[in-house]
């Protein structure tokens, strides 16, 4: 497996000996998968030599609707815990960094408390109850906490509506629906975008299942056609060779080519076009960046439909 980066300017991530591209076998019983720490660690990288290389740039990540590049912090708010603790579920981790397993062979997890809310006039609001208070340390409950929030009438609101499928367009039908809507648990950060900010750097993630929108994945298609091409082999060195030899001879060219044909959904999309219409335009208006002001008007025709 292979995870990389790519821009339509200077193609795959690379800069003399120094590259972002990362290899690994994927799979439990070899170099296991690629975790969020993982992506985490190359998001540093390819910093690291966008920094060094590339200083005076404006750098944006675009990264895939996926829950490893979503991840938040352990204690990140969450409206959607179910135990009436309400914590966080966390993973223990053992002395060397890897999780715990138990007898049973099942990961082991520790609840843990959840950071503290964030009230509209920017101050915190523990969703605890205070050292001192005869309930010391325990969840305060979501009632409580929005009536702190300037919340009227919550006692009498369900706690949460069965399976939390709540009628649709619903304000008020549970305790649970008004503090999932809530700005400062809508707007958590997943720790991609806390560490890339951290140093200067945008985060982006595209919508879910709309691929075409990621030029890089054409750029593995290519790559995987190339290397289709390469003689059969067993040995790992082979295949890791002749992988390396496949994503080197994409060209930059056709990656840009790539990106333009991305950047024409994207407009197609904001313009309102369904997928079927947008994949017609693009076709017909290859080469184009963005597609013509005549596009909705052209749709209209009978030879369209």
């Amino acid at each position: 497996m292979v995870a990389d980066f790519v821009s339509a300017d200077y193609g795959w991530l690379w800069v003399g000996e120094e590259e972002a591209r990362v290899l690994f076998r994927a799979g439990k019983a070899r170099d296991g998968y690629f975790t969020n720490d993982d992506i985490l660690a190359h998001a540093e990288t390819a910093m690291n030599i966008l920094d060094k290389h590339f200083p005076d740039e404006d750098h944006v990540f675009m990264f895939d609707n996926a829950t490893t590049h979503l991840k938040c912090a352990g204690d990140a708010l969450s409206a959607r815990p179910q135990s009436p603790l309400f914590g966080i579920d966390r993973k223990v981790i053992g002395p060397d960094g890897k999780p715990v397993y138990g007898p049973d062979g099942k990961l082991l997890k520790q609840r843990a408390r959840m950071a503290d809310g964030k009230l509209a006039d920017g101050k915190p609001q523990s969703l605890y109850f205070p050292p001192g208070h005869e309930r010391e340390g325990i969840f305060k409950g979501m009632a409580i906490i929005l009536e702190e929030r300037g919340f009227t009438d919550v006692q009498q609101l369900r706690a949460e509506c069965p399976k939390f499928q709540c009628p649709k367009d619903a304000e008020r039908c549970c305790c649970r629906r008004l503090l999932y809507k809530q700005p400062d648990f809508v707007n958590v950060e997943s720790l991609l975008e806390t560490t890339c900010k951290a140093r200067g750097y945008r985060v982006h993630f595209l919508p879910k299942f709309h691929c075409e929108l990621n030029f890089i994945e054409q750029c593995w298609g290519h790559a995987k056609r190339i290397y289709r091409q390469y003689p059969p082999s067993s040995q790992d060195a082979d295949l890791e060779r002749n992988v390396i030899a496949a994503l080197n001879a994409v060209p930059l060219d056709t990656m840009r080519r790539f990106a333009t044909r991305a950047s024409r959904f994207m407009d197609a999309y904001r313009r309102g076009l369904t997928g079927k219409q947008a994949s017609w335009a693009t076709r017909k208006y290859r080469g184009h960046r963005i597609l013509p002001n005549s596009i909705l008007d052209e749709l209209e025709k009978p030879y369209y439909h």
